[in-house]
């Protein structure tokens, strides 16, 4: 992996020195421009290959690997301690909210229960005669 890292980074570096030479023989109008900018072009596309190479092996490597980008443990800690107050003050806000919810849905399924029960008890004498 290094030794690709390293032969990625050569490669850019002489693609860079090559783009710079072509740039000045094209300032000074001299023969060696032109066969030195098809050369750059080259050497782009290659310097290019090299780079993704390194960069995708790298991220093959990791998903394999598993590595994780995690903060170190201090920060992880400094987060955790900021985070406890602000469950506790969530729990205890909805500490209220929930039990009112709670005695809500209680009342609400006790009159639906005494609903059905006043309606199995006041049926129409019509009905009671059909059984």
């Amino acid at each position: 992996m290094r030794a690709a890292a390293v032969r990625a980074l050569v490669i850019v570096a002489v693609t860079l020195v090559q783009l710079m030479i072509a740039v000045f023989c094209s300032l000074a109008e001299v023969w060696l421009a032109f066969p030195m900018v098809i050369s750059t072009v080259a050497s782009t596309v290659v310097a290019t290959w090299a780079v993704l190479d390194v960069w995708i092996t790298r991220q093959v490597w990791r998903q394999r690997h598993g590595v994780f980008s995690e903060p170190s443990s201090v920060a992880r800690e400094r987060a955790l301690a900021r985070a406890r107050p602000r469950q506790q003050q969530a729990t205890q806000a909805q500490a209220p909210q929930a039990q009112a919810a709670h005695a809500q849905a209680r009342h609400t399924q006790t009159r639906q229960h005494q609903a059905r029960h006043t309606q199995r008890n006041h049926r129409s004498p019509r009905n009671q005669r059909a059984r």
